[in-house]
């Protein structure tokens, strides 16, 4: 391995590192955040003397109900048998770790490599609260579908239309000169949107390490590298500034608070149009597989959990609550599942091929 490979391994490493921390950090902080949840566990000792439970303790005994992956990979696939795979993924957290600087959360060439290959075996979405179009910059991969804005921005091939009102739905043509379809159903709050972001941007500019990031169809205000201190000040900005937009909610991430309209969308209806437009909706012998590491992505698990079929996967280091089924550690661990299961299709197919 040349020194540069070295290098960008040393990396990724620190990178994976870092990310565990932070995470770890999100977990025990008792912070500023409408849902307070990561709180610091406590258990009484034999005297009596609340002791602090460590994360690897919470951890170990929280994988018990939510177990790895990895380690159920076997019995998962088993139960795959027979059945039509439809892969999704969420991007940051997931395919790359969690940075302070989100312009910088460039997944590894092992892990587009590893998508890329998931891609060749089953169809594949990543579906991203990113813009649709930053997503693709990251992934750089044509073979894969690409939903941003929480879903609200969908791109697909071009197909008989089948998922309820068309009126959100317009032909474009892709990268590849390809028709495709754009599903876009927050189409009529651009406007708004452009002016929530520069009223945001004025009202921030004190507010040292703050990021207002426009997705388009939704808006993140990133606070990773903004000082503790100042975060209840920035919350209030952003509560103040929207009681002005009554057409707009606020919902949360990790270290980063969402502005997204008032509709009836989510990353879970992302999945069933998805499903539905690549021609799985009202199949009885598909089985989605979706892996996501936010708050948002539980609107996907709940959607699998209610359908009973397929696998909700949340990509964690920290216990924490979920509607998942099962579980990944990390970004490191999401490359090996990834790679596992496109050798297990390629193995599958061999053997078919030998009988």
């Amino acid at each position: 391995m040349g020194i540069q490979n070295q290098q960008a391994e040393q990396q990724k490493m620190e990178s994976i590192s870092k990310a565990r921390c932070d995470e770890r950090r999100d977990w025990l902080e008792v912070a500023i955040s409408p849902n307070p949840s990561d709180v610091q566990q406590t258990k009484e000792s034999g005297f009596g003397t609340p002791d602090v439970i460590t994360v690897d303790e919470s951890y170990t005994a929280w994988t018990m109900k939510y177990p790895s992956a990895l380690r159920m990979f076997d019995r998962m696939m088993n139960a795959a048998k027979g059945k039509r795979v439809v892969v999704f993924l969420d991007y940051d957290g997931t395919l790359s770790p969690i940075v302070d600087d989100p312009d910088q959360a460039f997944m590894s060439d092992s892990m587009r490599s590893a998508v890329r290959e998931v891609a060749r075996y089953f169809p594949t979405a990543i579906v991203s609260g990113r813009c649709r179009d930053k997503v693709y910059e990251f992934v750089q991969l044509g073979d894969v579908y690409y939903a941003g804005s929480h879903g609200m921005d969908i791109m697909t091939p071009l197909r008989p239309i089948k998922y309820g009102d068309t009126k959100f739905q317009s032909r474009v043509v892709d990268t590849k000169g390809n028709e495709a379809v754009l599903f876009q159903p927050a189409q009529e709050f651009l406007p708004v949107i452009e002016e929530i972001s520069k009223v945001l941007e004025e009202k921030t500019k004190k507010v040292s390490g703050v990021m207002i990031e426009n997705n388009k169809f939704c808006l993140s205000v990133h606070y990773r590298r903004v000082s503790e201190e100042d975060w209840s000040t920035l919350e209030e900005i952003v509560k103040t500034v929207l009681k002005e937009y009554p057409d707009f909610r606020i919902t949360r991430g990790r270290k980063v608070i969402e502005i997204r309209p008032s509709i009836q969308w989510d990353k879970g209806h992302a999945l069933e149009y998805l499903l539905d437009t690549l021609g799985f909706g009202k199949s009885n012998d598909v089985l989605p597989l979706y892996i996501g590491d936010d708050r948002t992505d539980e609107d996907a698990f709940k959607v699998l959990q209610r359908r009973g079929q397929g696998y909700p996967i949340i990509v964690s280091s920290v216990p924490k609550d979920t509607n998942a089924s099962y579980s990944l550690r990390d970004p490191s661990d999401v490359l090996s599942f990834l790679l596992r299961l496109a050798r297990w299709r390629k193995n599958s197919s061999s053997r078919l091929v030998l009988n």
